[in-house]
């Protein structure tokens, strides 16, 4: 999977591995890195994984990344003598050489939509967000529209809710039998361990679908650590808000220009169908046949 430089990226897909991490271990293991003509040494610290050499090629040679670039990261194998792509779950055991490459292709997001390669995330929607939160409401009954529209085509509902404790569960208007996780969380963003754990075990997941609150916060930290691990990111624009229109619409554009798409809910679920000779497309029209409601975002047009 190409890396984008611009935030921290998931390991790329692959298989084997030529440096599998060994018994015992501990201190650091010297490691080459190589960039373009460069070659710089330095070390890890032993069983170091993925992320770590990218925050190591970044200290190293940040200055000379383009980051608006596609990157592959690479390790040199002895056997074959010669770089390959660095295996799934590649970890530092002993010394060795990787490389940072350049994709040499322009990398395009098309913004299309599958069930299959599609998961939905619902951040935050509780009840004591309601009195502080801009059309709450509305966002409420768009999000209800989403998770039912996703429970009809199959498709993984990831829910979390910040600090449940103090801040309570999820509204009661958003149905949540049948979705793959609820999760309490203390960070911003959804992107937790747990969470990475869930998406690895659904096959070919491509794109998120993202909603909930705040727009500002959450969201955009959810969408920027999804992008910078090689995940498509659509933002529900009319399921998706703040306690301050001034920061949802900045935030909502803030992201656009990043290459997340800002989306709406109705676009989100008949791109998913495609067809209305799909076979759910009468229960997916049953849902929009009444228009969502706007949530303010026509008088900021």
């Amino acid at each position: 999977m190409p890396l984008n430089m611009a935030a921290a990226a998931a390991p790329p897909a692959g298989g084997g591995g030529c440096c599998p991490a060994g018994p015992g271990g501990g201190g650091s293991v010297p490691v080459l890195f190589c960039f373009s003509v460069f070659a710089r040494p330095s070390t890890v610290p032993h069983g170091a994984g993925y992320e770590l050499l990218i925050q190591k090629f970044l200290s190293l040679y940040g200055d000379q990344l383009d980051m608006h670039r596609k990157f592959v990261v690479q390790l040199f194998a002895e056997e074959w003598s010669q770089y390959i792509d660095l295996p799934k779950g590649f970890v530092v055991s002993e010394r060795c050489k990787v490389r940072l490459v350049p994709l040499q292709i322009q990398i395009t997001t098309l913004g299309n939509l599958t069930p299959s390669s599609t998961v939905f995330f619902c951040c935050d929607m509780q009840e004591r967000f309601r009195p502080a939160i801009k059309y709450f409401g509305d966002i409420i009954s768009v999000g209800q529209r989403l998770v039912q529209g996703a429970r009809i085509l199959g498709i993984p509902v990831i829910v979390t809710e910040q600090y449940p404790k103090g801040l309570g569960s999820t509204v009661q208007e958003i149905d949540l039998t049948g979705v793959k996780l609820v999760l309490p969380k203390t960070k911003f963003s959804m992107v937790l361990p747990e969470v990475e754990a869930a998406l690895a075990d659904i096959p070919g997941v491509r794109s998120v679908v993202l909603f909930g609150v705040e727009t500002h916060v959450c969201i955009q930290q959810t969408a920027l650590e999804l992008v910078g691990r090689g995940v498509e990111v659509h933002i529900v624009a009319d399921a998706t808000s703040s306690r301050s229109m001034m920061d949802r619409m900045f935030a909502l554009e803030r992201l656009a220009r990043t290459g997340i798409i800002v989306t709406t809910s109705e676009a989100i679920l008949l791109q998913l169908v495609a067809d209305k000779d799909h076979p759910k497309f009468k229960e997916i029209q049953n849902i929009i046949k009444a228009s969502a409601p706007e949530s303010g975002l026509l008088s900021k047009v």
